[in-house]
């Protein structure tokens, strides 16, 4: 096919002909631009033949740009690969090319024009270093077709009737998983219809606590040992698996979607870094939920500065006695065990002085929240996230056995939480698949049933375009989300993939819930709506698990490194 500009899109199919050819040819092009951003940037931020850590910094805006521009690189090819696996398996069909096409178009566009961190701040090429010459280098044919006519209000319009027909699938477009998964899929989508959905606004309304019925119904159907190794009670699946499961019980809500965070954080904390005796005592309760974690590692004046904080765990005869304050601890009052990161060299200002604790408490009351001797805790009042509650907890002398010190070694906690950290993000990510779905529903439904100017909402191209988009970026961060899954399956270091697969997650879920709350127009904002409560749950996603700031800096110091 000649690539030649013209403007296919209003001929008999919004598809672009030769697709899969025309993206495949963009992908290069792409990839040569993260790399002349990547060494512009390594040359500005070299200190002698070493990446300076102040030099990102100075150069922050940049640094943070090539993390943008990477996670683009990276969800493209994704994309790419979703496609191609879908056509080889003749399941290639128009939806999933519709939503290849827009993808396509619209990233590439972003990438040449402008990429939004947040809704205040676009960085473009030239913040990285880039000069127009260098730029020119996306002025290939297949890149020039996809973002002239890839994007168009005709593919948009014509993915939302596609979507409207099809509302009887789980996802809108082949999610590209094998049969296994899907058939999990649709367990827990079936649950989240059944038993979260119908609750779920009034439990945020109420600000209450996720019922424990709820939760030992999920204990049963397995999601607190999902991934954990058969030999300590769990049932061995995959990450994959988790991503699916999450994905879909936080579309019916995010608090019933994180109910599995902690026991993954505190599981994965344990057969990481714990001894034999630790694993067998403690991973068979946490995966059949007889224990319920929660993790205790920020404080009130470091937030994402884990290095510096300053809760103490001073040695005695029988074990630790812990002092200090933490603050937004998930869950923390009815939990039975912590995973307590405190200071036990207090000779050091830094990471090294480390030690992780699994922290043994007597659940709380409503009455009583907080009875265990040595610790009290308030409560945070949140604007979303509500169904397990944020609590600030304050330590004076709070007994560890010596036995619960993680591992049996001192000094040993930071490196032992690193390693929690892609699955965190992994999940992550899938939280904000999940809600960003959520959105889409709530939004797709309100736009077919609200009538005005004597036709449906969705009828007119601004609506239906922004349901089309929101679908769009939703597979994108999907697909992206599955890989690295699939690397942490495959025993391959995935921090990088995690990283981008929640700094676009987040994003994506934002822009969904935000655009969704305005096709519900002055409705979206009275608290009766769900999109209200989507849209405050959407909001926290951007925060926890590393802050987009933080995580971009995190994928910059990699991607120097």
């Amino acid at each position: 096919m000649a690539h030649d500009g013209q403007d296919h899109s209003m001929t008999n199919s919004a598809i672009l002909p030769d697709l899969l050819d025309l993206t495949k040819a963009a992908l290069p092009p792409v990839a040569a631009i993260v790399e002349t951003a990547t060494s512009k940037l390594r040359d500005a931020t070299l200190d002698g033949d070493r990446v300076s850590g102040a030099k990102i910094e100075e150069n922050q805006v940049a640094a943070h740009a090539l993390s943008w521009l990477a996670t683009y690189d990276e969800a493209l090819q994704q994309m790419q690969g979703w496609a191609e696996r879908l056509s080889a398996d003749g399941k290639f069909g128009e939806t999933e090319q519709l939503i290849h096409q827009i993808a396509f178009g619209e990233y590439l566009w972003q990438i040449y024009g402008g990429i939004p961190m947040s809704q205040g701040e676009i960085i473009r090429l030239q913040d990285i270093g880039l000069s127009q010459d260098e730029m020119r280098g996306l002025m290939e044919p297949a890149v020039m077709t996809l973002c002239q006519n890839g994007n168009t209000q005709a593919a948009r319009t014509r993915l939302v009737v596609l979507m409207q027909e099809q509302s009887a699938n789980i996802t809108v477009g082949a999610s590209g998983l094998d049969e296994e998964l899907e058939m999990i899929r649709e367990q827990f989508r079936r649950y989240a219809v059944d038993k979260v959905i119908p609750n779920a606004h009034e439990w945020h309304l109420k600000d209450e606590l996720i019922p424990l019925e709820v939760i030992q119904e999920l204990a049963d159907m397995g999601v607190f040992g999902l991934t954990l190794p058969e030999e300590y009670g769990g049932f061995g699946l995959s990450k994959a698996s988790m991503v699916v499961v999450t994905e879909e019980l936080s579309r019916g809500y995010i608090g019933v979607g994180s109910l599995g965070t902690r026991p993954e954080i505190a599981s994965e904390l344990i057969l990481c870094g714990g001894t034999e005796e630790q694993k067998q005592k403690w991973l068979p309760k946490l995966a059949s939920g007889e224990v319920l974690p929660t993790a205790v590692f920020t404080e009130p004046n470091t937030g994402s500065d884990l290095g510096s904080l300053r809760t103490r765990a001073v040695k005695t005869d029988d074990g630790y006695e812990i002092t200090g304050n933490k603050t937004w601890i998930t869950h923390a009052a009815r939990t039975q065990i912590m995973t307590l990161l405190a200071r036990t060299d207090p000779n050091t200002d830094n990471h090294k002085g480390l030690s992780m604790f699994i922290a043994e408490k007597t659940p709380g009351t409503d009455e009583n929240p907080f009875p265990t001797e040595g610790m009290s805790g308030t409560e945070i009042e949140v604007l979303g996230y509500r169904g397990m509650k944020e609590y600030e907890l304050s330590f004076d002398g709070f007994k560890v056995k010596a036995e619960n010190l993680l591992g049996g070694e001192e000094n040993k906690g930071f490196k032992q939480l690193m390693q929690t950290f892609e699955s965190a993000r992994i999940q992550t990510a899938a939280r904000a698949v999940g809600v960003a779905q959520a959105a889409l529903d709530v939004s797709m439904q309100y736009a077919i049933d609200r009538k005005q100017f004597g036709k449906s909402l969705i009828d007119f191209p601004r609506v239906s375009g922004k349901l089309a988009m929101m679908a769009v970026e939703i597979m994108v961060a999907r697909q992206l989300t599955y890989f690295s899954a699939w690397q942490k399956d495959h025993d391959k270091r995935c921090d990088l993939e995690a990283g981008m697969a929640k700094l676009l997650g987040a994003r994506v879920a934002w822009a969904a819930a935000d655009n969704g709350l305005q096709i519900h127009g002055g409705n979206g904002f009275a608290l009766e709506y769900e999109i209200s409560r989507i849209l405050c749950d959407a909001r926290i996603l951007n925060i926890f698990e590393g802050a987009a700031e933080i995580q971009a800096q995190v994928i910059a110091r990699r991607l120097l490194g």
